[in-house]
């Protein structure tokens, strides 16, 4: 009996090989930067983030586009009209395919760092590039995914120039960068 009750034990404190891991959005975060006049480089986030990774190792992320924040209310709302179009384009999806095994084997605050394919959707525009990343285990239950660089999407790619073109002209100012480098810091839990 008493055998039993610790394997019982055992088994529930220990993180099951198929699981799903689902993204903590409070503790994660999604930024890009934006330039502006070949001069002023500033840093804006996404506040929203959905995300899973199946026990098939199946990842998503999606981003609420309309939760992207500047610090100034009225660039966010031309983000969302004039940019992303949010109210035909609402969120953005990056999918990858990832190996679980070297994760989950892990040790509390070890670390890997891997470069992963992956497909960013953005606009009804898809692309695929190859993420550099740093994966720690922070715990039994959770693991963080860092940016080891900078992820830098091409506005031209996902249809975004006339948009970007509008926004630079209600700004007043000579350019905005064509280039935009995004980062990531993400916490999955397991459940």
């Amino acid at each position: 009996m008493f055998k039993w009750l610790v394997f019982s034990l055992a088994a529930f404190t220990l993180p099951a090989a198929h699981a799903s891991w689902y993204l903590d959005n409070e503790s994660s975060r999604l930024s890009f930067i934006s330039t502006k006049g070949g001069k002023l480089s500033e840093v804006h986030r996404f506040l929203t983030l959905h995300g899973q990774i199946e026990d098939s190792g199946a990842a998503t992320l999606r981003v609420e586009l309309d939760s992207a924040s500047t610090g100034i209310p009225l660039r966010d709302e031309r983000l969302r009209t004039l940019l992303f179009d949010t109210e035909h384009f609402p969120e953005a999806l990056i999918t990858a395919q990832i190996d679980l095994a070297p994760i989950t084997t892990l040790a509390p605050g070890a670390q890997l760092e891997l470069r992963l394919p992956l497909t960013v959707e953005l606009h009804g525009q898809r692309q695929t590039d190859t993420a550099e990343l740093l994966v720690t285990r922070l715990d039994e239950q959770r693991f963080q995914v860092v940016t080891l660089a900078p992820l830098v999407l091409q506005v031209e790619d996902f249809d975004l120039s006339d948009g970007l073109e509008a926004l630079r002209k209600l700004a007043g100012v000579s350019t905005i960068s064509w280039s935009v480098p995004v980062g990531a810091v993400l916490i999955f839990t397991v459940r």
